[in-house]
Order: structure tokens, then C-alpha cells, then sequence
């Protein structure tokens, strides 16, 4: 039977064009395919009908969000049916009283957010790409962001999920309320399988009371290392800010060339802080995360002096990937290492590029050691790509010696799959692969991302 017949018209696109751009997410250099077919499903039930095709054709099935993945994670596969869930987009409830929200797995991230902040309530996770990225595929990754220094990454706020599994059950996972030991936590399970155990059809997240307004530091450094110790001051000092961003002079100059924005003059390197301690204990921990700063040896550290001034340094943060796209291919790194290892780590990262001819940009969620090393290089040079590639590659040899891993929230995907081998002992790989065997006996969910896996 064919697909157009399952579902309702205008549900299966077959353009050529329109195949090629949900072929692959934002991740540079990761192969992909075009798909036999993307299907943009506006019901579970939908969704539950064509993986059940899928199964029984034993037809590749991919899950797409937004696409802004960088791992890979998202791209078809030759013959491959895409689920392009971007078109769910309901939040069915938000329950001031239990603070939950019930939504559906193409709503963008900020909207959830927006949506929360009409309750008094707030949403934490916020990956850098929160504008555009959406619910679906942040649990698809267990996305982090600014702010998971202190509250945390996407699975800590997943309370349960609606999946079709790989056998074309529609099924529902974990509960609502506050507390549950019910059976094994195959929620969690779920979170960050980057659509390889089920396709998620709707997400129940846990919400918090909407916080204080925060306060806001920055701090210049004269190098990565200098900024890598004052992280490592702030954790020895007990501290834990609502937010500790690490951006470069590479990005800056990238952000204020887009934007003009006026940042890059005086600094290698800026930090920055946020606390959202209330009352005199968040003007006590600004001041205590500036004294960090000035003990590291900031050539020049204060107080935003408005709100304004403050949104603005955390937008030039965000901006930097964009922005840096713009000069030409970026592949992005996702290591993450023990805080006390930070800035040894940008050191070697430093030295790398220098080993590679490579021009490596920094930013980073440097509260909780989640590095971002950018490789550029330029339109075409494709000895500069073969470069790029050999120091990624050293990047994830070095974080692993420090204790690190290959992926803190972007996922593995493609491009972290050798890494993967290399950070797991080959007993839990397969112990993975059973897993994974379990929930999709016929392997047609995301073949071959992750880690290799034979198909039936």
C-alpha cells in the first residue's frame, strides 16, 4: 500500500527540491541521503501509521525536528521514509498546579517558554538554539544550554513521553506526578536515543516557578587557558551561577562583523556570569563570581549596569554559531570535561589547531565543562576540510584522556560514532545494541547512527 493512502492529502511530499532540504541537519560534512519520502504527520496516530508501513515494508524510518542537530543525528538514509515532526506543534496543557506542560514534539523550545511565562512558571532548558529548535528534538539529543550549570539538561525535565516504538506500538512512558519508580525508567532511556528506540509523539516536562531577575558579570581574559582557570575558581569556590558562557575573540569579532555590535575591541576572551540568587544573596554571589574573575587575572571584570546591556552579551553568545557560518564550514565540537580539567583542555584544543593549521573558535557552556570548539575553514579548500577532521578527531582523543566525553548535548549521530567506540567499554556498547535490538527488532529506526548496528 502506499503511504498517500494512509494518510490524509498533502501529508507525503515526494518534490524533489523539497526531499533534499529535509535531508540532513546542520551538522557539516555528515553524510547524507535523499529519503524516498518525507511525511509531515499532524496526529500520533498518523505517525503510528507510518511506522507500522515502515515496519512491515522494512523501509528506514528518520525523525527530524527543526534540523538544527549537529551531529548528523537527523540525516536520511537512501530509500529512507523522514518524519518531519516540525508540524506538531500544540501545547495541549500547562498545569500551574501540578507545573507540568503537555505539548507536542514540534513546538519551538522558546514557545514553550513564552507560554510557561504567562503561568508564572518557567521551562530551563535552553540550547543556543532555542528560537528555532524544537521539544521533539531536544529530548531526541537530551539538549542542554545556558542555564543547565545549575538547573540541568532536558532529561531532568521529562516527565513522560507518548513513542511508537519499532514495532508500531503506540505507547506511553513514565507518569505525572511529582514522584514514580514504577517499572524501569524507560523515559530516560528514551531521552537523548536520538530517535533510534521510538519516534516521540508528544513529551510531558516537568516546569519550575518563574526565577528572580538575574544579575549579570563579564569578565576579559587575555586567553582561553586565563578564562578556563576562573571557571575552575568559581567551582573551588562553591559557587554555582545560573549561567557561565566562555566566548572567544574569533566569535566576537564574527558577531560584531554581523551585527555590529561593538564587542570585540577589548578582549581575547569574555566570560560570562549570571546568578539568580534572590536578593542580597544574588548581589553577594555577582560580587563573589567577580572576585573569581579578577583572582584568574581579568584585565577588566564588572556588573551589567541594565538589563538590556546584559540580554545583549548573552544574544552576541548565542549569535556566534550563526554568525561564524557565515565566514564558511564550521564543524562543531560537543566534548565535555571534569570542570577542573577546563582549561588544560582549551589549551590542548589550542594547540591542536596550531598542530593542524586549523582555525579553531571557542565558545563554550564553561560552567559545566561543555565545550564547543568551532573549526572553520574556508569554501572549497578541501585540504583545510582534511585538516579539520584530523584535529576533531584529536579533540575527542584529548577530552577522553581528561576524564571527558565525546558529546555533552548534541548527540553522536554520525559524526561522533568512532568517538563513541572509543568511550565505551565493548561490553556496554552491546549491551547498547540489545537495547536497541529490543525496541526495534527490525532496525528500521535511524539505521546507522549512533553506533553501527547490522540490519536483519
Amino acid at each position: 500500500m502506499d503511504l498517500s493512502a494512509l494518510l490524509p492529502p498533502g501529508r507525503v511530499l515526494d518534490d524533489p527540491d523539497v526531499l533534499r532540504s529535509y535531508s540532513h541537519d546542520e551538522a557539516e560534512w555528515a553524510p547524507w541521503e535523499l529519503p524516498a519520502a518525507v511525511v509531515r504527520p499532524r496526529t500520533a496516530a498518523e505517525v503510528q501509521a507510518v511506522v507500522r508501513h515502515c515496519v512491515e515494508h522494512r523501509i528506514p524510518v528518520v525523525a527530524r525536528g527543526a534540523g538544527t542537530g549537529l551531529s548528523g543525528g537527523a540525516n536520511a538514509t537512501a530509500g529512507c521514509v523522514v518524519i518531519a515532526l516540525d508540524g506538531m506543534r500544540a501545547i495541549k496543557e500547562i498545569n500551574p498546579l501540578e507545573k507540568l506542560a503537555v505539548v507536542e514534539p514540534g513546538v519551538v523550545n522558546d514557545d514553550l517558554r513564552a507560554a510557561c511565562a504567562e503561568h508564572g512558571l518557567w521551562y530551563p532548558p535552553d540550547p543556543a538554539s532555542s528560537p528555532w529548535s524544537t521539544i521533539g528534538g531536544n529530548v531526541a539529543t537530551n539538549a542542554g544550554g545556558v542555564c543547565c550549570v545549575k538547573y540541568g539538561v532536558t532529561g531532568d525535565y521529562v516527565l513522560g513521553l507518548q513513542v511508537v516504538t519499532g514495532t508500531g506500538e503506540l505507547v506511553r512512558l513514565g507518569r505525572r506526578t511529582a514522584k514514580g519508580v514504577a517499572g524501569y525508567d524507560l523515559t530516560s532511556l528514551l531521552v537523548g536515543s536520538e530517535g533510534t528506540l521510538g519516534v516521540i509523539t508528544e513529551v510531558t516536562v516537568r516546569l519550575r516557578p518563574r526565577r528572580p531577575v538575574e544579575h549579570t558579570v563579564a569578565g576579559y581574559f587575555s586567553s582561553v587557558v586565563a578564562a578556563g582557570v576562573a571557571v575552575e575558581r568559581i567551582a573551588a569556590a562553591g559557587l554555582t551561577p545560573s549561567a557561565l558562557e566562555l566566548v572567544d575573540r574569533q566569535c566576537l569579532i564574527a558577531v560584531d562583523e554581523w551585527k555590529n555590535m561593538g564587542l570585540s575591541a577589548d578582549a581575547d576572551t569574555v566570560l560570562l556570569g549570571r546568578t539568580d540568587a534572590p536578593g542580597q544573596a544574588g548581589e553577594a554571589e555577582a560580587d563573589a563570581l567577580l572576585a573569581c574573575f579578577d583572582d584568574a587575572g581579568a584585565t577588566w571584570s564588572a556588573r551589567s549596569t541594565s538589563a538590556q546591556e546584559a540580554d545583549a552579551l548573552f544574544d552576541a553568545r548565542r549569535l556566534a554559531y550563526p554568525a561564524l557560518e557565515r565566514l564558511g564550514p564550521v564543524l562543531t565540537e560537543d566534548i565535555c570535561v571534569p570542570v577542573g580539567r577546563v582549561a588544560e583542555m582549551l589549551g590542548r584544543i589550542q594547540a591542536i589547531g596550531l598542530r593542524h593549521d586549523t582555525r579553531i573558535a571557542n565558545i563554550a557552556h564553561a560552567g559545566d565543562g561543555n565545550l564547543h570548539p568551532l573549526l572553520l575553514t574556508a569554501v572549497g579548500d578541501e585540504d583545510g576540510k582534511v585538516r579539520a577532521q584530523a584535529a576533531f578527531a584529536d579533540i575527542i582523543t584529548e577530552a577522553l584522556d581528561l576524564g571527558g566525553t565525546v558529546t555533552g548535548e548534541h548527540g553522536v549521530g554520525l559524526l561522533k560514532r568512532d568517538g563513541l567506540r572509543r568511550e565505551l567499554d565493548p561490553a556496554v556498547l552491546a549491551l547498547h545494541r540489545a537495547v536497541r535490538s529490543a525496541l526495534d527488532p527490525h532496525h528500521v529506526l535511524n539505521p546507522g547512527k549512533v553506533f553501527e548496528q547490522e540490519t536483519s
